[in-house]
């Protein structure tokens, strides 16, 4: 199993940005996938889910109506659009085979900030 994130970077409060998850080393259109995050100092935050099909999502209460999960099977990768950026949004963001984020790629650092 192979999870590489990009994407990542510097973002004004407010903004946008996107991450990209590519997978390899398994069925990716098998299995619902997850991002988790982590903040300085803190442990891992589920952050959403998306099914194997795409057609439910999931998003934790501190991130819904900003942040969007979607994927394309064909090309194995997920992607997390974040918009209306918070500064409690910095972390660095993992995709994920599960939600407690136990397999996971080595993330994409997103730091909002003025």
């Amino acid at each position: 199993v192979q999870l590489v994130e990009s994407g990542g970077g510097l973002v004004q409060p407010g903004g946008s940005l996107r991450l990209s998850c590519a997978a390899s080393g398994f069925v990716f259109s098998a299995y619902s996938m997850f991002w988790v995050r982590q903040a300085p100092g803190e442990g891992l935050e589920w952050v959403s889910t998306i099914w194997d099909d795409g057609r439910r999502t999931f998003y934790a209460d501190s991130v819904k109506d900003r942040f969007t999960v979607s994927r394309d099977n064909a090309k194995n990768t997920m992607y997390l659009q974040i918009d209306s950026a918070k500064s409690e949004d910095t972390a660095l963001y993992y995709c994920a085979m599960d939600k407690t984020g136990s397999t996971r790629g080595r993330g994409t650092q997103v730091t909002v900030s003025s």
